[in-house]
């Protein structure tokens, strides 16, 4: 019984928190907090012992039947519990980040409410069961980040939020067609390993093809493929923790981990190469991938440099899930982890620099590594891991995809890593030596009231300092078997028996 409740239980969590959150005073700081930090160390608690136990064997499943042939399914296999643990210890560090950035701002209640809902509907992503109960959850993350992107109220997020719901609620719709036309044909839903399409092949094929894509637009828009990624830069306007977030584990994960959830689960790998769906995908993710570097290259604004650099680097998912094999897939599952942790390292210490010193654009970062060492040492780490440097987590990632490529006879592909690696190294290495070579080209100002033994706030410091040594540490334990490579090699055996 307490297997079959405890996918719910973990999405509840989040939604009571929420909830709680609203109806608290603005005032009532403490109990916010506790709130906050509570249900963030249950969730990841709760996602602990569900890894244990699919470790063992146990299934953990919650099924409550709707309509004839539509039923709400959270399902706790590996792969959910992947993403699943990315979002749980990302959004206990991204509350503490929040709670330091936050202090004495307005609208606190709104901001955490709504940061909790969030983290319930990529939560619930995580653990959806079947497509109609991945739609609603895929939908529910639209709404509740909307607030998020609009926090500040000024012109300018106004807008962003305006872009933002032009294209989610756009890519959403394109869901909930191709979901609706997918079923009227199946009748089917569930998420099964190896896809449960094969027995309509012959029949429909033609559909078969075009519902592909049409999944690929809605996920698309997401994931920020090229010519899909307009909203990402705009919602730069976000404070920092919403930056995070979106880039690290919600909204573009969501798009790429339906994405993975699409080829392997609904089509299969199988029928996917047999109805030649995979190509098409693999250029396009490339194109992402050089186009968001290339672009990240002219951008002055470090919070966009570092969005224009997601959707670039989001693209290796997709690139190791088009790639036909077992390695690739590998590469793009373990780069879901990798790069989360990497990305949110990067956003943490740009919202320290913007918060403590009022620095935002890449001119203006010239000698802030001697100021703040410990943020500046984190950035380098996070973002020498972007371009692939051994032994960090996004070496191992490139690596394997590397291997992907070539097992699959595509080598033209490791053109593209290299080339992409070389234009990761050329927008970020100058960031880099402007931290600890630069000089200042004004006095380093505080922008706001910490230590003045401190560099910063201590609550903006200890985030990404742990995610630094976690970049480190994933690529150094990489063969260790609690890591996030042994846990995608599980996941991939079950995908190539």
């Amino acid at each position: 019984m307490a297997n079959t409740y405890l996918p719910l239980i973990l999405v509840l969590i989040s939604l009571g928190v929420g909830v709680s959150i609203f109806l608290l005073k603005e005032e009532a700081y403490k109990t916010r907090t506790l709130l906050n930090l509570g249900g963030a160390l249950l969730k990841l608690l709760l996602v602990g012992v569900m890894l244990q136990g699919v470790l063992i064997g146990e299934s953990f499943r919650f099924e409550a039947p709707l309509v004839q042939g539509v039923s709400f399914v959270l399902n706790a296999d590996a792969l959910s519990l992947l993403f699943g643990s990315l979002s749980a210890l990302l959004w206990l560090l991204t509350t503490v980040y929040a709670i330091g950035y936050l202090e004495n701002a307005p609208n606190r209640s709104r901001f955490f409410g709504f940061f909790s809902l969030c983290v319930m509907s990529s939560v619930g992503i995580a653990m959806a069961g079947n497509l109609f109960t991945f739609f609603i959850f895929y939908e529910l993350l639209t709404l509740t980040t909307y607030p998020l992107v609009i926090h500040r109220q000024t012109e300018d997020s106004i807008k962003a939020g305006k872009v933002y719901l032009l294209y989610t609620v756009g890519g959403g719709i394109l869901l909930l067609v191709a979901t609706v036309w997918l079923h009227a044909i199946t009748g089917a839903m569930d998420f099964t390993y190896g896809g449960y399409l094969e027995a309509f092949e012959q029949s429909h094929t033609l559909e078969l093809y075009l519902l592909f894509f049409l999944f690929i637009a809605a996920f698309g828009v997401k994931a920020a493929l090229v010519g899909l990624h307009g909203w990402l830069p705009r919602a730069m306007v976000a404070p920092a923790p919403v930056s995070a977030l979106l880039h690290a584990v919600a909204v573009v994960k969501a798009g790429a981990f339906g994405v993975v959830r699409l080829v392997y689960d609904v089509y299969g790998i199988t029928l996917s190469y047999a109805l030649h769906l995979l190509t098409p995908l693999m250029v396009l993710a490339c194109a992402t991938i050089l186009f968001g570097s290339m672009m990240a290259l002219f951008q002055d604004d470090l919070k966009k440099r570092l969005a224009y650099s997601t959707v670039s680097q989001v693209s290796y998912i997709l690139l190791g899930v088009s790639l036909f094999g077992p390695l690739g897939t590998i590469g793009g599952l373990v780069h879901l982890v990798h790069q989360g942790i990497m990305k949110i390292t990067l956003f943490f210490c740009a919202g320290n620099f913007a918060e403590t010193y009022n620095l935002k654009k890449v001119s203006q970062l010239g000698g802030l590594g001697r100021q703040m060492p410990l943020s500046a040492l984190a950035f380098s780490v996070a973002a020498l891991g972007m371009i692939g440097l051994p032994p960090l987590a996004g070496f191992v990632s490139k690596w394997y995809l590397g291997l992907g490529a070539l097992e699959a006879g595509f080598g033209w592909v490791i053109g593209v890593l290299v080339a992409s690696s070389l234009l990761n190294a050329a927008y970020f290495l100058p960031v880099i030596y402007a931290l600890w070579f630069g000089k200042p080209t004004e006095p380093f100002t505080p922008h706001i009231s910490f230590n003045p033994r401190a560099e910063t706030r201590l609550l903006l410091l200890i985030p990404p300092l742990i995610t630094a040594v976690l970049v480190v540490g994933l690529g150094l334990f990489a063969a260790h078997d609690l890591s996030a490579l042994s846990w995608v090699k599980r996941i991939t055996t079950l995908e190539y028996p």
